[in-house]
């Protein structure tokens, strides 16, 4: 019987393309995962690979058993699936993968719902950002995944899991208080009122630090950056202090300094959508399931964008 793990590796040698990037997505070393397919290479008799310099590539053999075991791992997602779904009281641990902003605003209440609803279940989180969490999701160390695309990067799904919108996240602007475009009359601001000012962003290819350059160009300027970080809650608050202009998403603008507000933007494509993630077949699992519906129910009592 071939080994299901060694299939795996396979699978995902023809998803990332190196070995390398199987051994970071495994957490183990290359020499190891190349130890692993010489051996489901011997267990079939077949070859699997072809080997060109330090490159490895799927023969047509390799790629057929990718396809059958995609085929497999969702019979055995389905089979573990039956196991759990008619389960009334869902119990146990139950590991969510969250990015950085969505902790306070969607992870914490989370965890305080589900001690109402399913007191069985164990939530630990681990922080992490869309790419790392999937990761988590498809090495089975995550059951559920928090994401988030930014609608104006067009960014495509993750391959190999199953997600659905929770909520859409619209991009506002922080201004001080005394900027003209502040003014709580206005109904939005045009990106290209703030083309003089200075401007604190994430850095560049970080999603949104791309996704706010992008919109300031197709607003017809580049922004004049004075700082870069990552933490949305660094940014309001160097802006607040230095009169500089940030782009952060609704959710991270809840708790302003007073000399500061949040302004929306008439740019409709500044949208960060958030997602729930999960393997493929497991949905369903009572615990994996109860998360969920918790999930949709805090998004829909949120604030609307």
């Amino acid at each position: 019987m071939l080994d299901v793990r060694r299939l795996v590796l396979l699978r995902d040698l023809d998803v990332h393309g190196t070995v390398t990037a199987v051994a970071e997505l495994h957490g183990v070393t290359p020499s190891a995962v190349s130890q692993q397919l010489r051996l489901l290479e011997e267990e079939t008799g077949i070859r699997l690979l072809e080997r060109t310099g330090r490159s490895v590539h799927l023969t047509p053999a390799g790629r057929r058993l990718t396809r059958d075991t995609e085929h497999v791992l969702a019979a055995l997602e389905h089979a573990r699936a039956r196991l759990h779904t008619e389960v009334e009281n869902p119990a146990g641990p139950l590991r969510l993968a969250c990015f950085p902003s969505a902790l306070v605003p969607v992870a914490a209440p989370l965890g305080k719902a589900l001690e109402g609803t399913c007191p069985g279940l164990r939530l630990h989180i681990t922080e992490a950002e869309p790419e790392a969490a999937v990761r988590l999701l498809l090495q089975r160390r995550a059951d559920i995944a928090l994401l988030y695309r930014y609608s104006n990067l067009a960014t495509p799904p993750p391959h190999g899991v199953e997600t659905r919108t929770l909520r859409t996240d619209p991009l506002v602007a922080v201004l001080p208080n005394d900027h003209p475009a502040a003014d709580p009359s206005r109904t939005a601001i045009d990106l290209a009122e703030l083309a003089d000012t200075s401007w604190i962003t994430a850095p560049p290819q970080t999603a949104c630090g791309d996704s706010v350059l992008q919109a300031c160009r197709s607003a017809g300027f580049t922004p004049r950056v004075r700082h870069t970080c990552t933490d949305f809650s660094a940014m309001i608050a160097l802006a607040a202090l230095g009169g500089h202009t940030v782009l952060v998403p609704q959710l991270a603008a809840a708790h302003l300094p007073p000399t500061s507000t949040a302004r929306p933007v008439t740019d409709t494509t500044l949208v960060r959508t958030i997602e729930t993630a999960v393997r493929h077949g497991t949905a369903h699992e009572s615990a994996i399931a109860a998360c969920l519906a918790a999930l949709r129910a805090l998004g829909s009592t949120s604030p609307a964008p």
